[in-house]
């Protein structure tokens, strides 16, 4: 039986799936490369990145290189245990 349930409600955003999707496999990516990677907005980037942070899937870090700001992000934890629970349900209900 499918169990829907089991899924994170926080990752049924393409655009939180993908943040979460290129966390996992890098240590820290800048705004700019994420959103280049995921072809998004900035507005889009910052909104979804926000509700992932306050759920503390990721960290984000905000700080000066030289003169210029920079906000890079990384996944923590909680989150990488989450969203690895959240693709064990995908890979149960496509029975893998």
């Amino acid at each position: 039986m499918l169990n829907i349930n089991l899924l994170n409600k926080e990752f049924e955003s393409r655009v939180r799936l993908g943040i979460m999707s290129v966390l996992i496999v890098n240590d820290w990516v800048d705004f700019n490369e994420m959103k280049k990677l995921l072809n998004i907005t900035d507005g889009n980037l910052a909104s979804h990145s926000s509700a992932l942070e306050k759920s503390a899937y990721i960290e984000i870090k905000k700080e000066f290189v030289g003169k210029r700001p920079r906000t890079s992000y990384r996944v923590t934890q909680v989150g990488r245990e989450a969203f690895q629970k959240h693709i064990d349900a995908l890979e149960a209900m496509l029975g893998k």
